[in-house]
């Protein structure tokens, strides 16, 4: 059976210079007619389909492990610019208005006193009010009793006169009324004329009891004033002077604004703060109320979670370094953060992390340290990179029966939803399992359709390659399909992608012209592909080297093969990838450097 072959050559694989290496040319591909057509129903290679900027994928897969059944559901996602002069004209009225309200809180001071009590403080006052509510009810109790018997006094002398008064009046009233008697039974007009004299001689008498009445609280309350009259004078005269003297600070303050940073970044300062605040604003839409509110309470948590103090303590969380980290940028320049569950299978690890409710509070505090150092190495600039990528690994993750852990994830999301807007670009969910795409499809309906838009959920079949869509394979580490790792070659270092075909085999040559120190290394995205190497020189009589000896290198085996040879003089080194017993196309990636070779 005759098998496809393409056959890259590399043209001119640069010469060794005395002083520093440079880099390769690009290949040049020449693939040889194949006798053999591949089958209709061997898999073909899929082009990639054209987005603008990300796509969400969510794919549900057959818990027995076997081939994925994919369900892709592909939103469009577009990251804004953060230039006020791309922005449509509500987005810059919004931005406006949003600046103004900012600069009125800054003028007053606002933004100083938002900082709330905390639970510690407010107990700590219900306590000290409780203690001296305890120790005022003696004098409570004194204080009353003694009101109560002035009171008592008061109303006894007031009832004695009015009764006295009530008497002497009535006795007058019954004089006039012996007097003008005759005289009213002769007369109808005389008769109306004594009920009057008699409503107004009632008047009188409640008139004189009230005015008795008040004359004797009155003296009271002037006695009293009398002798606090001093020490009033001087009370007055005090408050006086600390009114003249908060007027006259207050004054003083109001004249400079108040000035607030946050990330680093002073409120109103300059250009960046346009950047900060339009996170703010998409976040809620453009509602610029709404958006206010939320600067606000990220002002205020900042000052209570103590952020500023947060940056320079060290927690001890060292072992943490495997478990989040930064590492790369993806293709559009993004720094790209790993996080990495499925190291708390870890006993001790979790332990130390989850284990109760102190180590859960000092593991959220490092999350939150981790994330404003990674936050003040962005580009805050308008146009510059201002969001950073997440890639989480699900693989061997303790999964939901872990109550700690998914306690302290909840509680980190929620203070990174509230209070971190718009800092990711992309979220990557990778070795998802199965259990995971059904949680993820019940919490789906909760989350904004531009939440939605920047997930990327995929199984372990599918990581790989999903991660190099977004993200240069120098970039990524190798234990996630990349170059990347310490050694000969570094991210400056350029890749070569090629695509194996189904039932092909490739072939490389980097053609070689004078003495030097060749070194290489190559990758095949899931392998179970043939591989080897060998230096053919250019002269008849010389013989093959062979540099590597074919061989079947499973898809468990070491990602990423390096090999070196001083290469003596002309020739070219060939490198085989047999992929002629499978049906599914393969991603090929390799570099390759030369120098001087040693003197020894």
């Amino acid at each position: 059976m005759s098998q496809e072959q393409d056959v890259v050559v590399v043209t001119d694989v640069p010469q060794a210079e005395k002083t520093a290496p440079v880099p390769p040319p690009m290949p040049v591909v020449v693939e040889k007619e194949s006798p053999l057509p591949v089958s209709e129903t061997e898999e073909e290679p899929m082009k990639p389909k054209q987005v603008e900027e990300g796509v969400v994928e969510t794919q549900v897969f057959k818990p027995s492990g076997g081939d994925d059944e994919k369900m892709p559901q592909q939103v469009y996602f577009k990251e804004e610019s953060t230039k006020v002069a791309d922005l449509l004209d509500y987005e810059k009225i919004a931005l406006q208005e949003f600046k103004r309200l900012v600069q009125q809180v800054l003028n007053h001071h606002e933004f100083s006193v938002l900082t709330t009590r905390t639970a510690p403080a407010i107990e700590e006052e219900k306590k000290e009010d409780v203690v001296e509510a305890e120790n005022r009810k003696p004098a409570l109790t004194e204080e009353t009793s003694a009101v109560a018997e002035d009171k008592e006094r008061v109303e006894t002398e007031a009832v004695a006169e009015k009764e006295e008064k009530i008497e002497v009046v009535e006795s007058e009233a019954l004089d006039d009324q012996g007097k003008v008697a005759p005289a009213a039974a002769s007369d109808t007009t005389a008769d109306t004329a004594v009920e009057d004299d008699g409503a107004k001689t009632v008047e009188a008498i409640e008139e004189t009891i009230v005015a008795v009445s008040s004359s004797v609280v009155s003296q009271e309350e002037t006695t009293a004033q009398a002798t606090k009259e001093p020490e009033g004078e001087t009370k007055a005269a005090s408050s006086l002077d600390e009114e003249a003297k908060e007027v006259k600070s207050s004054e003083t303050v109001e004249v400079t604004p108040e000035e607030v940073s946050i990330w680093g970044i002073p409120l109103l300062a300059d250009d960046r703060s346009d950047v900060i605040l339009l996170k703010f604003l998409r976040a809620r839409d453009f509602k610029v109320k709404d958006a206010f509110t939320m600067l606000k309470n990220t002002i205020r948590w900042r000052k209570e979670f103590g952020i500023d103090e947060l940056l320079e303590k060290d927690l001890g969380l060292d072992d943490l370094g495997k478990v989040v980290f930064m590492h790369g940028l993806d293709k559009e320049g993004h720094p790209v953060c790993y996080n990495v569950y499925g190291e708390f299978q870890n006993k001790e690890l979790y332990k130390n992390s989850f284990s109760d409710e102190e180590k859960r509070q000092r593991f959220l505090r490092w999350r939150i340290q981790f994330l404003e150092k990674s936050i003040r190495t962005l580009d805050l600039n308008p146009g510059g990179i201002s969001t950073i990528v997440q890639v989480n690994d699900l693989k061997n993750s303790p999964g939901p029966a872990k109550r700690e852990l998914r306690q302290a994830t909840r509680q980190a999301l929620q203070l990174l939803q509230d209070n971190y807007p718009e800092f990711v670009a992309k979220q990557i969910f990778i070795n998802v399992p199965w259990w995971y795409l059904t949680v993820n499809r019940m919490i789906s309906p909760f989350l904004t359709q531009r939440t939605r838009s920047k997930f990327v959920v995929v199984g372990p079949s599918k990581s790989a390659e999903t991660l190099i869509r977004y993200i240069a394979v120098e970039q990524i580490p190798v234990k996630y399909g990349g170059l990347s790792k310490d050694g000969e070659f570094g991210p400056a270092d350029a890749v070569t992608e090629i695509t194996v075909k189904p039932a092909a085999k490739h072939t490389v040559e980097f053609p070689v012209t004078e003495t030097c120190l060749l070194t290489w290394e190559v990758r095949v995205a899931g392998w179970d592909v043939g591989y080897g190497a060998e230096f053919v020189p250019s002269a008849e009589d010389s013989y093959t080297v062979i540099i590597q000896k074919a061989r079947k290198v499973a898809a468990t085996e070491e990602p990423l093969v390096c090999n070196s040879i001083k290469i003596g003089e002309p020739g070219k080194v060939v490198l085989t990838i047999d992929n002629s017993t499978s049906k599914k196309k393969k991603k090929l990636f390799y570099r390759l450097k030369t120098k001087p070779p040693s003197s020894d």
